[in-house]
């Protein structure tokens, strides 16, 4: 997996706020919230400072630690609620995994900060993070009643149904790295790759079984 990039510390809070129920903007610990997710996107976990967030929430470190107990603790709350905007801005539909692939290919690429706090949390989040261990307990039960239903093929085991369909969809949101393109080229470009990432996911896993 690629190393994630260092965006611009004021593009970062913009583009999570956007990702972010308002309350971001409206008390302490919303600012809270959203300061945390700026930096863990932007620095990691391991790379991230509570003084760092103190500041830009305009608070203080000792604020912080009142609201959570530590740099884990607020990197689990930050994740999970990452992780819950992806499912609800996505909708799995196990009788259209071509087109949820497209939609998790829209979502990082208009979300590039939570697609490196989500990369950031693949390379140093902790191995029984039970946000991320719901998520896909939740998603292979789906999946598995969509097999008994006769609208997946019952040969594959669900959670590789779910991981080649993430893979697949997440495969071009870092965006066109190898070339240089901007503007209408790049929106070509990119639709170009949506269009081949619906039709890989739909060989593999077409539509309504």
């Amino acid at each position: 997996m690629p190393e994630p990039s260092h965006a611009d510390p004021a593009a970062t809070a913009d583009s999570v706020d956007a990702a972010c129920p308002r309350e971001a903007a409206d008390s302490t610990r919303g600012r809270i919230i959203a300061a945390a997710t700026a930096e863990f996107a932007r620095h990691g976990i391991a790379g991230a400072r509570i003084d760092r967030i103190a500041r830009s929430a305009r608070t203080s470190k000792e604020r912080v630690y009142a609201y959570f107990r530590g740099k884990d603790e607020l990197y689990r709350f930050v994740s999970g609620r990452q992780l819950d905007a992806v499912a609800e801005a996505t909708q799995l539909d196990p009788a259209d995994l071509p087109g949820y692939a497209g939609r998790v290919h829209d979502y990082f690429v208009a979300n590039p900060d939570n697609r490196r706090l989500m990369q950031w949390g693949a390379l140093e989040g902790p191995a029984d993070d039970d946000a991320v261990v719901e998520t896909a307990r939740r998603k292979t039960a789906i999946l598995r009643r969509a097999q008994e239903d006769g609208l997946l093929d019952p040969s594959w085991d669900p959670l590789d149904i779910l991981v080649f369909v993430n893979q697949l969809a997440t495969a071009w949101a870092d965006g066109p790295r190898s070339v240089t393109l901007e503007g209408a080229e790049r929106e070509a470009f990119l639709a170009d790759r949506r269009a081949a990432i619906v039709a890989a996911v739909g060989r593999l896993f077409p539509a309504g079984g």
